[in-house]
């Protein structure tokens, strides 16, 4: 049922003027699902893409697709709930006061990628990326990992 969701806010965002954030919940809509899209919801999206697209220009749509494409089933679930939630008072990202090394975390836990994934994949020990992950903890308030890839979203590193 999810796809559906996706699909949904890809049409919400697009309808209300964010053409990189429908983009990106199509791409990760494409990426996702694993059975044949309904030909009725292909064709309705089909229009709205194109003038999100347009609106974009080339660069900016291709970086939004990427984005969506390289969500997992998580971090799509967690970008839609982000991109329908009242916004609030704006607030200072959190990740301007993170490291590279730091950032580079973040994403890859919002990816979806375990500890021991993470250690593998940069090369450093699981005890290392815990390390690192309380620091960001601590820099950020962030304490789960669905809050960490609350603020890869918003930052856009995923």
């Amino acid at each position: 049922m999810i796809w559906g969701i996706l699909d949904y806010c890809g049409h919400l965002c697009a309808a209300t003027g964010r053409p990189a954030e429908a983009v990106a919940m199509w791409a990760a809509h494409a990426a996702l699902i694993t059975f044949v899209d309904w030909p009725g919801d292909a064709r309705n999206r089909k229009e709205p893409l194109r003038a999100a697209r347009q609106a974009l220009g080339p660069a900016r749509a291709r970086a939004a697709e990427q984005r969506g494409a390289a969500m997992s089933w998580a971090t799509a679930a967690e970008y839609a709930l982000l991109l329908t939630e009242h916004p609030g008072p704006r607030q200072t990202p959190a990740v301007g006061r993170l490291s590279a090394r730091e950032r580079e975390l973040v994403r890859l836990v919002a990816q979806g990628r375990t500890d021991a994934q993470i250690a593998a994949e940069l090369y450093i020990s699981v005890r290392t990326v815990r390390s690192h992950l309380d620091r960001i903890r601590d820099k950020t308030g962030a304490r789960r990992r669905a809050d960490l890839t609350r603020l890869a979203l918003a930052a856009e590193l995923v």
